[in-house]
């Protein structure tokens, strides 16, 4: 049960941060209708990104696999932007509207970005506490 709550309070915080980047980037930018997406993509990546944390704390050495998420996490975001910029600059320039395609690119990796960050950040910091044990210094009888 403490691993849940873990998980939800990591959810709520997250997506406080997340929906807080994705508001500051959409007044920053001027963003119009399209940036909708960037605020429904950032709600699916935040849940993948719970459920991937969700999930690690249940292995034998949970703040190992919990680092090695963050890590996984973050290069699969970096491979992402640069795909994401690579395509938006393969289009010709005459058909180029750059500074909004790059916002919009902007909104969907950066919220995300915070996401794992929050979320590495409050679960680890929860598997850190030691749980209480039992009898002589957790020695079974």
């Amino acid at each position: 049960m403490r691993k849940f709550f873990t998980s939800l309070f990591a959810f709520i915080l997250s997506g406080l941060a997340g929906a807080l980047i994705v508001q500051e980037l959409a007044v920053l930018t001027g963003a119009t209708e399209e940036y909708m997406l960037v605020f429904a993509a950032a709600v699916m990546i935040l849940i993948v990104v719970t459920i991937a944390f969700f999930l690690v704390q249940f292995r034998a050495e949970p703040i190992r696999a919990v680092d090695r998420m963050l890590w996984w996490l973050l290069a699969i975001f970096g491979i992402v932007l640069i795909a994401l910029a690579g395509w938006t600059f393969s289009v010709p320039a005459e058909n180029r509207a750059t500074a909004s395609d790059l916002s919009i690119v902007a909104g969907l990796i950066l919220p995300g970005v915070v996401a794992i960050i929050v979320q590495w950040l409050f679960v680890r910091w929860r598997l850190k506490r030691s749980v209480t044990t039992f009898g002589r210094g957790g020695a079974g009888a």
